[in-house]
């Protein structure tokens, strides 16, 4: 039996409105959390990701409340990232409504809270989100790739972009599994809100590198995308924002013209 694939609404959070940017800069407001939640999973939206992405960042706690506000309205399952660094984090989430935990900046600093949060949650909730930038330094030991004759790495970011780790993002992805991470949502930082379609190259070799789910993210701007990059990296989810929530296209008629390409949905 195939398994279908799953089409993620994202809600990039930030004092608590959903926002979305370029290449994770120039923020602007794209509505209420609340509302764009409801609305998504009345639309037939698989899964939700809620991403508070200064959390991090800004050092401060997730927004509870909102989280649990979100978890009201809707009724698909729904992940909660941003800030995350211990159980005490995980558990309030939790507590408040998610179905799952993203952990991006807190893993790479202490890996074995990945280890912990799988023994106490279990596997299923642990979502590790990582966030890779093509770097074209390649005097070390990565795993190189070549595209229009230019040798490059996919190095790993934390605090929202902001910071490099010389991290390989392929190694990480195969030590987060290792650790206990049940899913990786894997975002392009280079293709983010550029509307031209996913990196594939980067979603494939994270998606052959491990055997837990991945989800793509970044560049999603047509539905087109969804298509090329079901087809082409066999990934098991597709996160968008920008198509959903600037009403370029709803939920529902993404995933009925998925269906049309033949790319297995739940309609």
């Amino acid at each position: 039996m195939t398994l279908t694939k799953r089409i993620i609404p994202c809600l990039d959070v930030k004092n608590g409105r959903v926002v979305k940017g370029l290449h994770f800069e120039s923020i602007k407001d794209a509505g209420d959390p609340v509302e764009l939640a409801e609305k998504y999973s009345n639309e037939g939206a698989d899964e939700l990701v809620f991403l508070d992405i200064t959390a991090s960042d800004e050092q401060r706690k997730i927004i509870k409340d909102l989280v649990r506000k979100v978890a009201s309205v809707i009724d698909i399952p729904f992940t909660v990232g941003g800030g995350v660094k211990s159980l005490e984090d995980a558990r309030n989430i939790l507590l408040n409504g998610a179905d799952k935990v993203g952990i991006n900046t807190g893993a790479v600093k202490n890996p074995k809270v990945i280890t912990e949060l799988m023994e106490l949650f279990g596997r299923q909730c642990i979502v590790v989100a990582i966030d890779v930038k093509r770097n074209f330094d390649t005097d070390n030991e990565k795993n190189i790739f070549t595209e229009n004759d230019k040798k490059f790495w996919f190095e790993v970011f934390i605090y929202g972009g902001k910071q490099s780790t010389g991290i390989d993002a392929i190694s990480w992805a195969k030590k987060a599994e290792n650790l206990g991470a049940g899913e990786i949502l894997l975002t392009s930082i280079d293709k983010d809100g550029t509307k031209d379609g996913y990196d594939i190259l980067l979603t494939k070799s994270i998606v052959d590198s491990v055997s837990i789910p991945v989800i793509a993210s970044g560049g999603c701007g047509k539905p087109d995308d969804m298509v090329d990059v079901f087809r082409e990296s066999n990934v098991d989810a597709a996160l968008a924002a920008s198509i959903f929530h600037y009403q370029t296209h709803g939920v529902n008629g993404v995933k009925t013209y998925l269906k049309d390409k033949d790319i297995p949905v739940r309609l």
